[in-house]
């Protein structure tokens, strides 16, 4: 049964928590706050789960979710060939609003859609998000909405689209909290070389830059390629799909696609509506 808790008051808080626990040990679907807006939530290794989400939301595999995780450290259990600078830009904004793009452990047993080997991550800055996270390890997560409306900023919002799709609504208030811009996380694809902009957001390219001053920002083309009259060529554009819901206004992203409201939409490698 499809059950609300009020996560503001402390004792529904704990029973929310182990609600929800259960029901991503039974790969069902919950709802919870990101520091963005609110997310729909399922068992990152489980293909049925991510299924029902993205069955949920209205989304294909082509459009698969990014993962978020409750710790720094779970970085190198999730991907590989983490290269020194996108530690250098973890280590500064989480958690916070930045994802990072990064190629998938080969060796996990999880199925995530049309990813092309890639999987965005990231460490949100919500307490009940990360005790969440803390309890039930990565999940795969999406903005708490169906595809084609506004990404819900309270559960109850998320529970007028989603109704009995989700067992459990965790209620925190208004995300992003009353007075904060909601602006979607900024992602940062770091499956190359270079690391580059493929979205703007939270964090700031000046911010990225002070951390890594070789950031290329959105659209920029490194100087060999400029001279050499090549094109961009970055994961962003070979790789699997578009990343969206970080919770707010939608800046533009480079090439045809644009990026629209938990992450917004653009064409990325991997993950789609991320809050």
């Amino acid at each position: 049964m499809t059950t609300t808790y009020d996560c503001t008051i402390d004792d529904e808080r704990a029973r929310g928590l182990e609600h929800a626990q259960r029901a991503i040990s039974e790969k069902k679907c919950v709802v919870l706050p990101t520091d963005t807006v609110y997310g729909i939530g399922a068992d990152a290794f489980s293909p049925q789960a991510v299924t029902m989400l993205l069955v949920s939301k209205g989304r294909s595999r082509t459009m698969p979710p990014p993962v978020l995780i409750p710790r720094i450290n779970a970085l190198d259990g999730l991907a590989t060939e983490v290269s020194a600078d996108a530690r250098k830009l973890a280590e500064a904004f989480w958690p916070g609003g930045l994802t990072l793009i990064l190629h998938a452990q080969p060796s996990l047993d999880w199925d995530l859609g049309e990813t092309k080997g890639t999987v965005a991550l990231r460490m949100p800055a919500d307490e009940v998000a990360l005790e969440l996270l803390t309890l039930t390890g990565p999940l795969a997560v999406s903005s708490a909405n169906r595809t084609g409306h506004a990404p819900a900023q309270t559960a109850a919002a998320a529970r007028e689209q989603l109704a009995d799709s989700v067992e459990v609504y965790l209620e925190g208030g208004q995300r992003p909290v009353e007075g904060e811009a909601g602006v979607p996380s900024t992602i940062v694809d770091a499956t190359g070389p270079i690391l580059r902009v493929v979205r703007n957001g939270a964090v700031s390219l000046d911010q990225l830059r002070g951390h890594v001053p070789g950031v290329l920002g959105l659209g920029e083309i490194p100087m060999a390629e400029e001279e050499a009259g090549g094109e961009q060529i970055g994961a962003g554009q070979s790789s699997a799909a578009d990343v969206q819901d970080d919770g707010g206004a939608a800046p533009e992203a480079s090439g045809s696609s644009a990026v629209t409201g938990p992450a917004a939409e653009s064409t990325t490698p991997a993950g789609n509506q991320q809050p």
